[in-house]
Parts: structure tokens; sequence; C-alpha cells
């Protein structure tokens, strides 16, 4: 009997594993977070935060609308569900109570929440242009290459400062680069995105990355030695150093930044979904949606 007790305990201890092995330690990091803010809201209120019920879920998402973006209340209720399930309990996020709250509240905000500017080639051809300037010769090749290679395959940059030196195969007509592990492939079946060589040597990503390659002597291990914040933080600090808004762009705006620009040169949502990795097509569409904007736009009729 003590048998089958150690062995159940050791089969709980393992499935635990395997949950928290299923998602990223950068998402798991963000869960961790938001459900500490939630469970301080509990303390402070005298709720139990684990396991917790619809009703506790649905005061705090009221508590949090008056303040947060309708994003926000969205991933506490994903990063509450998640670590319920990491400790073996079941909670209803489907509820009533939280769904017709959260359908109330979207009503109540109201306003198109305003997310931050895709990094466009006008743009990304400043910024790499001022990197060009910078006199620390490790910063430049470095910042250079994160950027040129950010956008050019798409990349998250949990993604991009994930890249290892083994993930990596120059080839004639440019560089193959395979994700082990992404947000959207959270078992490692792996992608591999495909940068072709620009015909302008000066923003050419492969080039680039080559040269940094080349410069560091780095020859295993990750190609980045930056955290994610940090390429964020580096966008900012260069797009300042050009003359434009830094508070308009984030480390997404890499991303962002080569699904648009694909789609205002004609790219469909297919080979644009290819590089980004999006499983689904809702967040290309509104890309190609934003890049359409002017192309498509009825005033280009009018002669006056």
């Amino acid at each position: 009997m003590n048998e089958l007790i150690t062995d159940l305990k050791s089969l709980e201890i393992e499935t635990l594993k395997n949950l928290k092995n299923s998602k990223a330690q950068n998402t798991l990091r963000a869960y961790q977070a938001d459900f500490k803010d939630f469970s301080s809201f509990c303390i402070k209120n005298g709720f139990n935060s684990i396991p917790t019920e619809p009703k506790i879920i649905a005061l705090y998402l009221t508590h949090l609308s008056s303040f947060s973006k309708f994003s926000t209340l969205k991933r506490r209720i994903a990063s509450i569900k998640v670590v319920h399930r990491l400790k073996g309990h079941y909670i209803d996020t489907k509820h009533p109570i939280i769904t017709e709250n959260i359908m109330g509240i979207k009503r109540k905000l109201g306003v198109k929440q305003t997310s931050k500017k895709p990094i466009l080639i006008n743009d990304l051809k400043k910024i790499i242009n001022v990197i060009n300037q910078e006199k620390n010769e490790l910063k430049k090749y470095q910042n250079k290459a994160m950027i040129l290679i950010g956008f050019a395959g798409g990349f998250r940059r949990s993604e991009l400062v994930s890249i290892e030196y083994e993930d990596i195969d120059f080839v004639s007509e440019g560089v193959k680069i395979t994700e082990t592990k992404s947000k959207t492939d959270q078992i490692g079946i792996g992608l591999t995105k495909a940068i072709p060589y620009f015909e302008n040597k000066t923003y050419c990503p492969v080039i680039s990355l080559r040269k940094w390659i080349e410069f560091s002597n780095i020859n295993i291990g990750k190609i980045f030695k930056v955290s994610d914040k940090t390429v964020a933080l580096t966008i900012k600090k260069y797009a300042s150093m050009a003359g434009l808004d830094n508070s308009k762009y984030a480390g997404h705006s890499l991303r962002s930044g080569f699904a648009t620009s694909t789609a205002e040169i004609g790219a469909d949502e297919r080979s644009i979904m290819a590089m980004t990795g999006h499983k689904s097509t809702q967040m290309v569409r509104r890309y190609i949606q934003e890049a359409n904007l002017f192309k498509n736009n009825a005033l280009n009729k009018l002669k006056i």
C-alpha cells in the first residue's frame, strides 16, 4: 500500500513537471506575476485565491477594469486558469458570471485599444543608420544584427534572444534559422525560417548576422547575449536617436513591422503566417488591413 502511495506521489510530481514544461518560461513568469496580483486582491478582501470561484474572478475583473486595458483582463483570466491547473484545481472561467461581466466591461470601455506602432521600412532604415554610427563596435554589430534579424524573421523578442548558433545555417541564398521552441510551438516541433540576402547590403540581415558572428567569435550557444527586455530598450534607444517618438515602439514592433511591411507589398496571409508562426489568421488579417488603409483607400479615386 505504501509503495502504491509513493508511486502515485511520484506520478503527481512528474505530471506537475510536464504541465510546467508545456509552457515557455517567459509565459510561466507572466502567469505567475498575474496570479500574484489576483492573490493580493483576494488577501485584501478576505477571499481564497486558490481554489477560487467564478464570482471572485468577476469581482476582480470589475476592479481591474477601471485602470487596465481589456487585453490585460483577458490575460489575467488565462493566468488564473493555468495556475489552478498547475496546482491540481479546476476553475470554470467560462462561467456566465465571468463571460457576461467581460462582455459588459468591453462595451463599457468601448474605445479600441491602441497598440505599439510597427517599425516599417523607412523607420527601420533610420534606426540602422543611427546604429551604423555607433562607436562601440560590439554594440554596433550585435544591435544591428539583432534588429535586422528580428524584423526579417518576424520574431517575437523572446524567440529572438533564444536563437542559438546551432539553429543557424548559412546557405547560398541566405540564412535558415530554426526555432526549436516558441510561444505557438510549446512541444518543440520546430519552425525553420528562411531569410534571403537583401540587394542593399547596408540593411541586409544575413550579412549583418554573419558579421556579428565573425566579430564575436560565437560558435556555440545563444547568438545575442541579451534579455528580451533589452530588445525593447534597444529599439526605443535607437528610435529616439533617429528622431522617432520612442514611446510608440516596443519589442513587438519588429514582428508587426515585418507583417505590415510584407502585406504592403502584396504578400498573402499564408506566406506571412509561415514566417511569423501565427496559428490564427485573426492577427495577420489585422496587419494586412493596416497595410491596406491607404493602398485601397476610396479617396485615391478622387481627382482634386
